[in-house]
């Protein structure tokens, strides 16, 4: 059976709705100060990488856009677009491992592991050194200075965190599937 990217079920709905109140609460709970300015080790994206690694870009896509709007909307009464936009992105970049992985087969061997890093650490990349920064640039009119030296702190953390997180949860995880081939019919 071949994984559809963008399908999305029943169970994919319940999962964003799931992942992104995790998120939010993570997000807002659940986080080391950096000693940069409104930049922490955020452990919600590891979160948002294992769910976008079980149910596609779509849903790690929502999960973080969503978690991290209802997060700063609850904390500060407004959400920092620039910074919700690239979590969106880093979570839905990361979610296009989805077919690549098997996890849900009871497979997350060392190759699965070095893949999905290097997908969620190019996400973070693509995020908070690129996306983040110029948007932050655009809509709020901040300065490239700070918003870069945010961003680059940003894209490292969240790459720990994703990284850590989000392979001791897939690893986790696909020890309490079914390997494919594992259950044979007595005969």
């Amino acid at each position: 059976m071949t994984k559809k990217m963008f399908e999305f079920k029943t169970k994919t709905i319940v999962a964003t709705g799931l992942g992104a109140a995790l998120f939010t609460l993570l997000f807002m709970y659940v986080k080391i100060p950096t000693g940069i300015p409104s930049t922490d080790i955020q452990t919600a994206y590891g979160i948002g990488a294992f769910f976008a690694s079980l149910f596609g870009p779509v849903a790690g896509g929502l999960i973080a856009l969503i978690g991290h709007a209802l997060s700063d909307s609850i904390q500060y009464g407004a959400a920092w677009w620039s910074w919700v936009i690239a979590s969106g992105v880093s979570c839905f970049v990361t979610g296009l491992i989805y077919p690549k992985l098997h996890v849900e087969e009871g497979e997350f061997g060392k190759k699965d592991i070095l893949r999905f890093n290097l997908y969620q650490v190019a996400a973070n990349m693509i995020a908070w050194i690129g996306i983040a920064p110029v948007l932050d640039i655009v809509i709020y009119a901040e300065p490239p200075e700070l918003v870069f030296t945010q961003g680059i702190v940003s894209a490292i953390s969240n790459s720990i965190s994703a990284g850590v997180i989000g392979s001791l949860l897939l690893a986790v995880y696909s020890k309490t599937r079914s390997k494919k081939g594992s259950l044979k019919k007595e005969g």
